[in-house]
């Protein structure tokens, strides 16, 4: 796999876990919407820990700085 994502884009997606796991916990969100935000923010974690996103190549976007 190519890296993909750039710091930023982690970042954004790990906090954007984080709320969601948050909103969550204080039952803010619950039932099916719940569920589906919660495996929502683990494909966020996935990605952001491999540095890889799959719809990026599929869109062909890529954030991560390239190296010159």
């Amino acid at each position: 796999m190519k890296v993909n994502m750039g710091n930023s884009d982690r970042i954004i997606r790990l906090i954007a876990a984080v709320v969601i796991a948050v909103l969550y916990w204080q039952g803010i969100i619950e039932g099916t919407l719940a569920y589906i935000l919660i495996a929502v923010a683990a494909i966020f974690v996935l990605t952001s820990l491999v540095n890889f996103c799959p719809l990026y190549t599929v869109f062909g976007i890529n954030t991560c700085k390239i190296k010159k």
